[in-house]
């Protein structure tokens, strides 16, 4: 089969411009009072929202267009680097520090964060791995172990900074990976039980964290503290009702809910657009998973097939965590939703990776 004869998913390209054309909206109509108190510019984070769109799409499309074996070379000099930048983060005075997390590299605003970009490279780099015919991923010492390992030092770095929302992701999309590359249930099911007792320590270890918890479960407890994220983003949300107030319309983007632009941008977004906007963007992403799944396992290969696993995960599990968190049905945990947060590095390394996915979908197998 000759993959230049087919173009890339239509129905992906549609769905990705509609969250991204959502986004440059909601980033504006959510940070233009915030932007035009702090920088006399209402369209601040708008206009660079754009620009990061804009540079993500080009990578997209010209990613769609690469010959996909260069994914495969490229994998294992892209985590190599990927875990030399997560180490120099670490160092004081040289990562930035942003909201309590020494995640940034770079100067000013112009800057990366090194856990997005581990991100790709690590499900780039299992999938090589697993793909190789001479590794056994059913056994349990040269087969899954050494990919746990791999996956707990990347998530291990992620948490030093700390950032349990990107680590979170990873761990996610790993695991499926690691699930769909065919690996034993009973090590999976030690896995599971391993990453609880692991998940409980990280919580006792940090105070901050505890207090989530408790927000979590009731947030009133501490309305002004802990449990205020909470409370405002429903205070967004609730009112949004069916068709929502309007957009630019929203009360809770006037400095009473934090982030609106950015992880509570779908509080904004369902008070302005209501439920049938929250529905709408909710829609789009299980498109792209329907699409991420139909590459998956359409496609010829079995390295082909991972990476479409593992990018469909990332963005899926990366959107479930971020609705979840601002409706109240996980604890607070900083993340962004894909393609509509304010972020360069997210926004553009989310984009790129789709073009990965795009790039796959010329070599699905058509049905007969």
């Amino acid at each position: 089969m000759n993959p230049k004869s087919q173009t890339p998913d239509i129905i992906i390209v549609v769905a990705i411009v509609l969250l991204l054309t959502i986004g440059v909206l909601m980033v504006y109509s959510a940070s233009a009072a915030f932007a035009y108190h702090k920088y006399d510019d209402a369209f601040y984070f708008a206009k660079r929202q754009f620009l990061f769109a804009s540079l993500g799409v080009f990578l997209m499309f010209w990613i769609a267009k690469l010959d996909p074996e260069k994914f495969r070379e490229w994998a294992k000099p892209g985590i190599v680097i990927c875990f030399i930048l997560l180490l120099i983060v670490l160092i004081p005075g040289v990562g930035i520090l942003r909201n309590g997390a020494r995640s940034w590299l770079g100067i000013g605003a112009f800057s990366i964060q090194p856990s997005e970009f581990m991100k790709l490279a690590m499900i780039m780099f299992l999938s090589r791995m697993f793909s190789n015919p001479d590794y056994d991923i059913k056994h349990f010492t040269r087969g899954f172990l050494p990919a746990l390992l791999l996956l707990g030092l990347a998530f291990g770095l992620i948490m030093m900074q700390p950032d349990l929302g990107t680590g979170t992701v990873l761990m996610g999309a790993g695991i499926i990976l690691i699930f769909a590359a065919g690996a034993r249930k009973k090590h999976l099911a030690f896995f599971f039980l391993l990453g609880v007792v692991g998940f409980v320590m990280l919580i006792l270890a940090a105070p901050y964290r505890i207090q989530r918890i408790v927000a979590f479960l009731n947030p009133w407890q501490d309305p002004l503290g802990a449990g205020y994220h909470l409370i405002q983003s429903l205070y967004a949300i609730g009112p949004g009702g069916l068709m929502g107030l309007g957009l630019g319309m929203s009360k809770q983007k006037h400095l009473y809910l934090p982030e609106p632009h950015t992880d509570f941008i779908f509080s904004i977004l369902a008070e302005e657009l209501g439920f049938l906007g929250a529905a709408t963007v909710i829609l789009l992403f299980a498109v792209l998973v329907w699409r991420g799944i139909r590459v998956a396992m359409g496609v010829p290969n079995m390295f082909y097939s991972l990476v479409a696993t593992g990018i469909t995960a990332m963005i899926i599990i990366q959107a479930v965590i971020n609705i979840g968190v601002v409706s109240g049905v996980f604890p607070v945990t900083g993340i962004t939703l894909p393609f509509l947060s304010y972020g360069g590095s997210s926004l553009t390394l989310t984009l790129a990776a789709v073009g990965i996915l795009m790039n796959l979908s010329r070599f699905v197998r058509k049905s007969k």
